[in-house]
């Protein structure tokens, strides 16, 4: 047998026993076997193992006498066996320990992986050359070819921990029936497949709720999107023009709706359109131009107008500025070419301004669309997703599919349906997302 082989055998059961042995890598062998005794030492001093083994538990089971990680499995299946707020299986808890063990368990998979691949080629080495790089050398090789792995590494694990577990446990909480009727310790969740995703589509009231509230909110997100940045565009070419004087001055004041934080604007417009007692439905009225208060928040056409509108007055500022910082950067002979040949104003920007100014802004005007695709702001603050319609599932008629999903899950506690929604916006905005930036010059020249 060769030795690259006894030294791949040798790792398998004692990781870096091929290193240690075959290679006479000491400190790396015994850093390997260090990590090896680590995660079979979390097992045994967080479970009854020893007291198994010495015939002190007759009974063994994972959910009472099972460590960290066996128990973390069992709870993963099982989701808890028994109900109650005394001594009883939480189930949302087992369900997190289960994802953590999970990404505990790969990347124990992941570092057996590279014991097994350095265990290989240091027996190969040792069959060409005879003798091994010592530690020093391999530590000096390791950051020399991987240090940005290396210092990257920790951030990866806590990323692991801080953002890609609750992202699974959002993702898995869509396949169980995780709502007010089952809501531990004092009832436990259950698994349930794809009921939730069956029910979404195929029970009336749900899937008529859910296609009129996706249809409402692929309208606002193209509306709130593309027109504060074309009309951010046209106050930037204004600002550009040699025509327009003070220009620092406009700037200023164009700016200020930028500058103010959206929740106090949106909380103002709350008030001054009031149905009731805000004061533009009354000044409305005194200027003859209405008969009767005007309902810019309670009439379903007249309130998504309104968000838009609203939203387009905080959001075009940012455009404004960009935009104007491009325009200041084209070259001008571009301009005096362009005229010299006839062109008029349409023409030249047609064919100069507005493809330079969208390649350079383009993968912004992408990110926007994902920002509003999420807009709760702009909507739960100024309506709360209302006026109520009677025939929406728990929404109303200005709710977007976060803000539905804000009340499925604060205000209803239907964490599953909730979870199923999140999934189909991550599908929808991711796909749309990853499509517009394949297509966008920028992201090609990245």
């Amino acid at each position: 047998m060769t030795k690259r082989r006894i030294s791949t055998l040798l790792s398998v059961f004692i990781w870096g026993g091929g290193q240690f042995f075959i290679g006479k890598q000491r400190w790396k062998g015994l850093l390997f076997f260090a990590m090896q005794l680590s995660f079979i030492g979390i097992e045994m001093m967080t479970g009854y193992w020893i007291e198994y083994a010495n015939g002190l538990i007759k009974h063994f089971k994972f959910r009472l006498h099972g460590g960290f990680l066996t128990k973390g499995i069992w709870g993963f299946v099982t989701l808890g066996t028994k109900a109650g707020a005394r001594n009883g299986d939480h189930s949302t808890i087992l369900l997190i320990n289960g994802i953590i063990t999970i990404i505990i368990f790969t990347i124990i998979l992941l570092i057996f992986s590279l014991n097994l691949k350095d265990a290989y080629f240091t027996g190969k080495m040792m069959e060409k050359q005879g003798k091994c790089p010592t530690f020093k050398e391999s530590l000096r090789t390791l950051l020399k070819k991987s240090f940005p792995y290396v210092v990257l590494s920790p951030i990866l694990l806590l990323i692991a921990f801080t953002v890609i577990m609750p992202i699974a446990f959002s993702f898995l909480t869509a396949f169980t029936n995780y709502n007010k009727n089952h809501l531990p310790p004092g009832t436990l969740i259950d698994w349930v497949g794809f009921s939730n995703f069956t029910k979404l589509f195929k029970v009336p009231i749900w899937s008529g709720t859910f296609f009129s509230v996706l249809i409402w909110t692929v309208i606002w997100t193209i509306c709130a999107t593309f027109s504060t940045y074309f009309f951010g565009m046209f106050q930037a070419i204004l600002l550009n023009s040699k025509y327009v004087k003070l220009k620092s001055l406009y700037r200023g004041i164009m700016i200020l709706p930028w500058a103010i934080p959206q929740l106090i604007s949106l909380l103002v417009f709350k008030n001054l359109l009031n149905g009731q007692f805000g004061p533009i439905g009354q000044l409305l009225i005194e200027l003859g131009l209405a008969d009767q208060r005007v309902p810019f928040l309670t009439d379903p056409f007249l309130a998504k107008i309104t968000i838009i509108l609203v939203n387009l007055w905080m959001g075009f500022p940012m455009f404004m500025i960009m935009i104007q910082g491009i325009l200041s950067n084209i070259d001008k002979e571009l301009y005096e070419a362009a005229s010299i040949d006839g062109a008029n104003g349409f023409q030249i920007f047609g064919k100069i301004t507005f493809p330079l100014v969208y390649k350079a802004t383009a993968p912004l005007v992408i990110m926007n669309l994902a920002g509003n695709f999420n807009g709760f702001g702009a909507i739960y603050f100024l309506t709360e997703g209302g006026p109520v319609n009677a025939n929406y599932q728990l929404a109303g008629d200005t709710d977007i599919l976060i803000s539905w999903i804000y009340k499925l899950t604060l205000t209803h506690q239907m964490y599953d349906m909730a979870a199923v929604m999140c999934i189909i916006l991550f599908i929808f905005i991711g796909s749309v997302s990853f499509w517009n930036f394949r297509r966008t010059q920028a992201f090609k020249e990245v």
